[in-house]
């Protein structure tokens, strides 16, 4: 059964398969280009991860102790298209993913280390017993999904910072941003993770593209221009 996530990544992949659709600034003068093929590949990758290594399935609940990112948004991509429930706050779930797994609570039944620098290869350094390496692992799964269960429309996408559940089968309508046709967004980094996402749903759905700025990237008229963005 399709849902608006699954729609989305189709037409990501198909309209936009080689121009830019998310594009990220970071520390260290760091910058990842994904077209919508590569973003495409990497959502289907985490996809394959969760489901075929972790036994994740529709319904089931993922956390998300992540900032705001391009490998975020890939992940909430990963569990929508799998009909699984993204948390962005400290309640419960099954599956974990994080960027500080040495902190990580217990009660999950798997825990993945996500690495942000966007050359890592591996986790940098040892982790925890247990503790699956994103880094490590991901580039070993297919490129392409195929669900083992259809996702259920009905059930839970995200609960949204004001408590409320938003399904799957309303999420590009409740919880996306509003933006115009064709807009090439500029999203800080630094108004968080729910926000990011919510406006690269909105840009995406209305066959635009995302410029994702962490905090501490100066926002100078050379990349703005470069990207053909506008500041606020």
């Amino acid at each position: 059964m399709n849902i608006p996530a699954t729609a989305l990544l189709t037409a990501l992949r198909s309209g936009h398969s080689t121009s830019p659709r998310l594009t990220w600034y970071g520390p260290d003068a760091e910058r990842v280009e994904l077209s919508g093929r590569v973003l495409d590949n990497w959502v289907a990758k985490t996809s394959n991860l969760l489901q075929d290594e972790l036994d994740a399935t529709p319904g089931m609940r993922l956390r998300l102790d992540l900032p705001a990112h391009w490998k975020s948004i890939i992940w909430a991509l990963a569990a929508w298209q799998l009909g699984m429930e993204v948390v962005l706050d400290s309640n419960s779930a099954d599956v974990l993913a994080t960027a500080a797994p040495e902190e990580a609570e217990q009660g999950f039944d798997a825990v993945v280390a996500v690495p942000l620098p966007a050359l890592a290869m591996k986790w940098p350094g040892d982790l925890p017993a247990g503790v699956i390496d994103y880094a490590a692992e991901v580039r070993s799964h297919g490129d392409v999904f195929m669900p083992h269960e259809d996702p259920n429309p009905e059930h839970p996408a995200l609960r949204s910072s004001n408590g409320d559940a938003v399904r799957h089968a309303d999420l590009l309508e409740n919880f996306a941003a509003g933006h115009e046709a064709g807009a090439r967004l500029l999203v800080r980094a630094d108004e968080g993770l729910e926000s990011a996402l919510a406006n690269a749903l909105g840009a995406w759905k209305n066959d635009g593209s995302v410029v994702l700025v962490h905090g501490d990237v100066e926002l100078t008229e050379n990349l703005l221009a470069a990207e053909r963005v506008h500041g606020d």
